[in-house]
């Protein structure tokens, strides 16, 4: 059922002679008695997953910051969550310096961090779930600007933010009984006169300071303050998700995602929720000795090493950082978000990988109980 909704699932096509294809109109479940119960599930992840995966596939002209909070403000009404917009001024003003800093290159100001919340009729219980997601809509690398094979398909380094909203969608379809808050970082890295540069000081929204070392670890620049913001509520639980390393890539491939956490009791229960929804991951260390690669002379501490080696790992350990109030918190490095010829039962390159791995760590694993 989850193959057959996949490949049925319509993505962007802006070719002038799009090839016409027959569409599914109905499935016939012989032998399954209360059909809809028994996969209902299995179509609101669908829904989300094929959400994902076509904001994802969207090129950067259809989903620049402006079009894309467009677009999940229309969604908002359609499946009635509340929204909070933090623009670029109201950002200033919380001096969210992090932010901030990828933002200040490009000459549209038009990015910001969009909170989206679900609130059901009647909770289960008021334990929350905080959903954040990077969603950098075009990244060139800014000053220290990428290569051209490098370049190719960075309009889907907003893949963790449609992820989250992939998952939020779900949860909404199957009208889960707790309240979900969803966290979007929403901009563009550009290069330009005004774009940050490597050995800037910079300081984000909880006071921290710290040294720009690379311009192109713009991702966990923008989830500092978004997490900041995210846990001051005090969640039950934080998901982050993205495409936050290419270290992640060459250290797993791409048939699996990195996950990391800050409770040494959700790396079984992961690597569960992964082996049973088909989209695995696997945890990496958290010990607090690499946090010797990020001491800066200048600063709190340093956005990256500038040595080559455990990016993926320094990254999760600068974005642990600002979780606060010992929130736990589960980060999901997406390095199987692309992968050629597709994955599992995902016929498309752009996976959308997340959304069945975050229902089954909620809904079968309980990780919020």
């Amino acid at each position: 059922m989850a193959a057959v909704l996949a490949a049925d699932a319509e993505m962007p096509d802006f070719r002038k002679k799009r090839k016409d294809r027959a569409r599914l109109e109905q499935i016939h479940l012989y032998g399954v008695p209360d059909a809809y119960d028994q996969f209902g599930r299995t179509c609101a992840e669908d829904e989300g997953n094929a959400l994902a995966r076509y904001l994802t596939a969207l090129p950067q002209n259809e989903l620049t910051p402006a079009l894309y909070r467009k677009r999940i403000v229309a969604l908002a009404k359609e499946y009635g969550w509340k929204s909070q917009f933090f623009s670029i001024a109201q950002l200033e003003k919380r001096k969210a310096g992090a932010f901030l800093a990828v933002a200040q290159g490009s000459p549209q100001k038009d990015g910001g961090i969009l909170r989206l919340r679900y609130m059901p009729g009647e909770p289960e219980t008021t334990d929350t779930l905080a959903l954040v997601g990077k969603g950098i809509c075009f990244d060139t690398g800014g000053v220290n600007l990428k290569p051209h094979n490098y370049m190719m398909g960075m309009h889907e380094d907003m893949e963790g933010s449609a992820v989250a909203l992939g998952a939020l969608t779900a949860l909404t379809r199957l009208k889960a009984l707790f309240p979900v808050e969803c966290w979007l970082a929403i901009c563009t890295n550009h290069i330009g006169p005004d774009a940050y540069n490597p050995g800037d000081i910079v300081t984000a929204l909880d006071g921290t300071t710290i040294e720009i070392v690379h311009t192109d670890a713009e991702g966990r620049m923008v989830l500092a303050d978004t997490l900041a913001l995210a846990s001051r509520n005090k969640p039950k639980l934080i998901i982050d998700y993205a495409t936050l390393t290419g270290a992640c890539v060459y250290a797993i491939g791409k048939a699996y995602s990195g996950v990391f956490t800050n409770k040494a009791d959700f790396l079984p229960v992961m690597v569960k929720a992964g082996v049973e929804s088909g989209e695995r991951v696997w945890p990496f260390p958290m010990d607090e000795d690499y946090d010797e690669a990020l001491e800066s002379k200048f600063a709190d501490v340093k956005q990256c090493s500038s040595d080559p080696g455990v990016d993926h790992i320094l990254g999760a350990r600068f974005l642990q950082r600002f979780v606060k109030h010992d929130c736990p918190w589960i980060h999901v490095d997406l390095s199987a978000g692309n992968n050629k010829g597709g994955l599992a039962h995902i016929p498309t390159d752009t996976t959308g990988f997340g959304v069945r791995f975050t229902l089954n760590l909620l809904l079968d694993q309980k990780v919020l109980r």
